[in-house]
């Protein structure tokens, strides 16, 4: 077979087989196209351009449809009604019957980044004042009820996974409210910066805190250098450039500046810098203090 027809006939069972998976696990494809969406605008460009899309036949004309729709300007509506502007909502939104209903934490869920981090800063000073929400409306089994068909937080956290930094409670917040990743030093991997990839550029998160905490043992052990069992030292390597810049033994100051290295690393992702860029989300960082309960926000 001469290598131009070969070509041709691989490319189109290609597309064919695409468009059968993406017909299978449409709600799941389209929100991931979603957020992936200018890549694939440029990409659909530049193959309509060398014609390459009229070679591949009816499965590549799908793909270069869904990728355009992706691209609008315009809020996207999917059948169930949602003008959330994303192609799915994947557990954004609850869909009973023929009705449909967004599910927010609050009465008045914010409406842009800086009304959400305001919202975590009364939540802690409702916190450190002992004086939590009376009879709190999205901590109860109702609320349970009601995010069990999909949730839509209004924040989302990189914190360390010690068992005294419940964020949650942390902020005075309930189910629904926060997408939290936890992790030992609150450190950025591939598998963290996915998660809050989904929970920004899908769930809707407007504001994304990487939190550390006083008196953190994974920035204490990396500072010394200390000898420790298993894997654990693996979590040094992205602890240390903090500890390089800190003073010798000031864990405080490394602490607060880990806080600093994972943002900057999480800004790294050409899905929340966009985020950012577009006015969606803010990317801050902060540091829980184990004997007040207050959380200092790092510039």
């Amino acid at each position: 077979m001469p290598r131009t027809a070969f070509a041709r006939s691989a490319l189109t069972q290609i597309a064919s087989a695409f468009e059968a998976n993406f017909k299978a696990t449409e709600p799941l494809a389209e929100q991931l196209l979603n957020v992936a969406r200018p890549r694939m605008m440029s990409t659909v460009a530049r193959t309509e351009g060398s014609g390459l899309l009229r070679m591949m036949g009816p499965g590549s004309a799908m793909l270069a449809q869904r990728s355009t729709v992706l691209g609008g300007a315009s809020a996207v509506t999917k059948s169930c009604g949602c003008p959330c502007g994303r192609v799915a909502c994947m557990g954004a939104c609850s869909t009973t019957g023929a009705s449909v209903r967004h599910l927010h934490a609050h009465p008045n869920p914010p409406s842009d980044p800086e009304q959400a981090l305001e919202y975590l800063r009364e939540g802690n000073k409702r916190f450190v004042s002992n004086k939590p929400h009376d009879q709190h409306p999205t901590r109860n089994l109702d609320r349970v009820k009601a995010t069990a068909g999909g949730q839509k937080p209004f924040a989302a956290f990189l914190s360390c996974a010690d068992s005294r930094v419940p964020v949650e409670i942390i902020f005075d917040q309930g189910f629904g409210d926060v997408f939290v990743t936890r992790v030992a030093g609150n450190i950025v991997t591939n598998e963290i910066t996915a998660s809050l990839e989904f929970g920004t550029a899908v769930l809707g998160s407007k504001v994304l805190m990487v939190l550390g905490h006083s008196a953190c043992g994974a920035v204490a052990a990396t500072m010394a250098g200390a000898a420790v069992p298993g894997v654990i030292s693996s979590l040094y390597y992205s602890i240390s450039p903090a500890c390089k810049k800190a003073k010798a033994g000031d864990v405080d100051a490394a602490i607060a500046e880990n806080v600093r290295v994972q943002m900057e690393q999480l800004k790294v992702s050409p899905v929340l810098q966009g985020l950012v860029k577009e006015g969606k989300l803010k990317i801050v960082g902060g540091v829980y203090d184990l004997a007040t309960g207050k959380v200092v926000e790092i510039a």
